[in-house]
């Protein structure tokens, strides 16, 4: 936050949401260095974890089929603390770094002017039209410390729940990616011994790995770990931007892919059917409010509830096999389960009544039925 007044006090302000790297008082040491007047800081992974990643988990969240929103669903959490340090410092404009061409710039300025209606938004590296290359320059001339550079001209993201790569040599799409690329996930083609790993699901949160209790977050860096050992959740993809252009990106979220695989399979065991087909366009519609910036919208607000109900039965065990960059359920097991034996078996115990089969298809059929007959007789 700060004021668009010349010469006026600036307030960093930096949110983990598990991105790694060096301690938030560092972080907060080098923004004062750099001439911050204050330096607002948070540990928000818990946070993040709980109240963003897993309403994503719980709508089984996939932009494109693909994408686990690993940088959309943070943006809301730091908007949050971003618009709470405002407040704090009675500061009436927030900066942010965004560029023009990205979709962050939508998520954090509609989220801001949500939640702090008055206050004012500035863009520099928009609004001036800052290339890569002449922001790369600038911070060597004014000695800002960055990892970025023309030899490393990645620009990346990432937290607990993934990581994103994009620019550079990945600009042409035909180029593949290289290793330098990939930090939270090992080569797939050069797997460990399978890895089997029980997940426990309450009302649709992962709440135990191998009958060990875990917080979301222990769940989230525990599955990050394993899954990523084996490779799996690696994303190569072009994506249809917000702003109205293609982009291609590259993700890591070993975690989020393995736990979104458990918790869609356990689904398929508690669910209703016509229950899990409607939520399956409720979650489409959620993950591209969520993709839009559309957090704190009244809609995506209704739609929480909607998901919130869903998951009331979706508790039990997820047994699943991590390898070679895949991760495979082999069990289910639940005390909410819709799945009856005696229902489903071909063999002694059937229950099931297949004389009513004939009847059904009859019915079920007779639309299609009529409507076929007149047209024969129509002759189409």
């Amino acid at each position: 936050p700060t004021s668009t007044a010349t010469g006026a006090e600036v307030i960093a302000v930096a949110v983990d949401v598990g991105q790694g790297g060096e301690d938030l008082e560092t972080v907060r040491q080098r923004a004062l260095d750099c001439g911050a007047v204050e330096a607002y800081v948070a540990d928000a992974r818990e946070e993040f974890a709980a109240g963003y990643c897993m309403p994503a988990l719980q709508a089984n969240a996939l932009y494109m089929d693909a994408y686990p929103l690993v940088s959309a669903v943070s943006r809301p959490v730091i908007v949050k603390h971003l618009v709470a340090a405002a407040q704090q410092f009675g500061a009436t404009t927030v900066a942010h770094g965004c560029t023009g061409k990205g979709n962050d710039q939508v998520r954090f300025e509609v989220g801001i002017q949500t939640l702090g209606p008055d206050l004012q938004c500035i863009a520099p590296v928009r609004d001036l039209a800052l290339t890569r290359e002449k922001a790369i320059a600038y911070a060597e001339t004014n000695g800002l410390p960055i990892i970025t550079t023309k030899k490393n001209p990645f620009s990346i993201d990432q937290n607990v729940w993934g990581r994103a790569v994009e620019t550079g040599y990945l600009e042409d799409i035909w180029n593949g990616p290289t290793k330098d690329v990939y930090d939270y996930t090992d080569d797939p083609g050069f797997p460990p011994a399978p890895d089997e790993v029980v997940i426990t699901f309450e009302q649709g949160v992962p709440t135990a790995i191998d009958g060990q209790a875990v917080t979301p977050l222990e769940a989230i860096q525990i599955m990050n770990q394993r899954a990523g050992a084996q490779g799996v959740g690696r994303i190569d993809i072009v994506e249809d931007r917000l702003v109205g252009i293609k982009s291609r990106e590259i993700y890591e979220a070993p975690g989020a892919m393995a736990l979104i695989a458990a918790h869609r399979e356990l689904e398929n065991v508690t669910l209703e059917r016509e229950q899990a087909r409607f939520k399956k366009t409720v979650g489409q519609r959620w993950t591209e409010l969520v993709y839009d910036g559309q957090w704190f919208s009244p809609l995506k607000k209704s739609l929480d509830a909607f998901i919130a109900d869903t998951q009331q039965m979706v508790s039990g065990d997820i047994r699943m096999q991590l390898h070679g960059g895949k991760a495979t359920v082999t069990g289910r097991r639940s005390e909410t389960s819709l799945y009856d034996f005696n229902l489903a078996t071909y063999d002694e115990g059937d229950s099931f009544d297949q004389s009513q089969a004939k009847g059904f298809i009859e019915l079920f059929g007779m639309s299609s039925k009529v409507a076929s007959a007149r047209d024969q007789g129509l002759g189409l």
